[in-house]
């Protein structure tokens, strides 16, 4: 399931049906949420065709850190760019859609109604259709805002939760936009077999906001059981002693944890910590919490003599966990990752926003999950715009004279 691109036709053929062979998707979508929904549908083999504006999705042109969302999140995709201003290209989209089994979109509350694309209009021509909307907010008073990741995640309690006190701080990775779109896409898997059982399609909804509330939903929980609020991780009392960041020899960090009481005698014997492993006041786990303020110290000024490579590999002998501080791009070189397949080459969209790296191959990361023993990978790389754009209006019925004059006129963009 993770071909290389310059073979991938035929171990493509070699293995058996994905998951989701068969059924098509149509998506309105940009950034990440909603991309991030057809991208699993994609890799579980359903064909996902990606409609553009003429003049492309803007996610392809993004800078900073949003360059990398149109490479990560639209592989095995089409592209077909249309004018949906013009009745023509409309025409063209609905004809897509009557033969689609999900439709997916994120824009704005309003804007797929003021189209027509809406559930409503859309399930009166195709009751089997699933439609998808992933939005800021469910259906209620916050409904018509305009949301962002970083926006639910302050009204959402993570970032509070993630900064030290004082100071909210934003997740570092578009959570809620990324997990929105799973949620999305495993409503829309739900909706497929019961639309198996009924015959008739559904409205699927995912948010931002709520998807959000579930991701603190054990803070929430803790503060119902306990009767106090969830302290902000970075002051939290942690449910272990051991369960942070060490700052070892020269300056390193390496995060260690010791989760049990067992864990703590191995600890203690593979440091030679006779001392503290006879200690009575560390004898149990809620003992060595309540002795943080004492015992932090100590760990503190003894890790700091060794390495982190002498550290890590007395917690692997011990199978202890911890872990290297890593940074994104050291993932490019895991060995776990490279022994797996973890991570499939792409060749990067020429219409992308990076500079020297358009065109060149990258490693993306795959879906985290196996099927029969294999990892959904990818069959063909982020389209760049228009990509089998000619075929898909080719099967509406559209000449090559027709699809040019289109593409004259604006209803359409560059398709190949």
């Amino acid at each position: 399931m993770n071909p290389q691109p310059h073979d991938a036709a035929a171990a493509q053929a070699a293995e058996p049906a994905l998951p989701l062979a068969g059924i098509r998707v149509i998506e309105f979508t940009h950034m990440v949420m909603g991309p991030t929904c057809g991208m699993m549908l994609a890799d579980l083999g359903a064909e996902v065709i990606k409609i553009e504006p003429v003049q492309g999705d803007n996610t392809r042109r993004l800078k900073g850190s949003g360059a990398g969302f149109f490479a990560m999140f639209n592989r095995n995709k089409k592209s077909l760019p249309v004018n949906l201003q013009d009745p023509r290209g409309i025409e063209l989209v609905l004809k897509l859609i009557a033969s689609a089994d999900i439709v997916s979109e994120n824009f704005k509350a309003g804007t797929m109604a003021r189209l027509g694309l809406d559930y409503a209009t859309l399930s009166t021509l195709n009751e089997r259709l699933i439609y998808v909307s992933h939005k800021g907010f469910l259906p209620g008073p916050y409904q018509h805002r305009t949301a962002l990741d970083e926006v639910v995640q302050m009204m959402g309690g993570l970032a509070y939760m993630t900064g030290p006190e004082g100071r909210p701080l934003r997740a570092g990775a578009a959570v809620n936009d990324i997990m929105g779109g799973m949620f999305g896409a495993m409503g829309a898997m739900a909706a497929l077999l019961e639309r198996a059982r009924t015959g008739r399609g559904q409205e699927v909804q995912s948010a931002l906001f709520e998807n959000n509330v579930f991701l603190v939903g054990h803070h929430m929980m803790q503060y119902a059981v306990t009767g106090k609020p969830a302290a902000p991780m970075p002051s939290r009392i942690s449910a272990w002693a051991v369960y942070d960041v060490f700052t070892v020899k020269d300056g390193e960090q390496i995060f260690l944890a010791v989760v049990s009481d067992t864990q703590w005698k191995l600890f203690c014997q593979a440091f030679g910590f006779a001392d503290l492993a006879g200690d009575a006041r560390l004898a149990g786990n809620n003992d060595r919490v309540e002795a943080r303020t004492w015992l932090m110290p100590i760990l503190r000024e003894r890790m700091a003599q060794l390495c982190a490579a002498d550290i890590a590999a007395r917690f692997e002998a011990q199978g202890l966990p911890y872990a290297p501080i890593a940074k994104p791009q050291d993932l490019f070189d895991d060995p776990h990752l490279a022994a797996t397949g973890g991570l499939a080459e792409i060749t990067l969209p020429q219409d992308g926003a990076g500079s020297g790296g358009q065109g060149a191959h990258a490693k993306v990361p795959l879906l985290p999950i196996t099927l029969g023993g294999r990892r959904p990978g990818v069959r063909t790389d982020p389209p760049a715009l228009g990509a089998q754009g000619a075929q898909l209006l080719e099967t509406l019925g559209l000449s090559a004279t027709q699809i040019a004059a289109l593409t004259e006129a604006g209803v359409v963009g560059p398709v190949n």
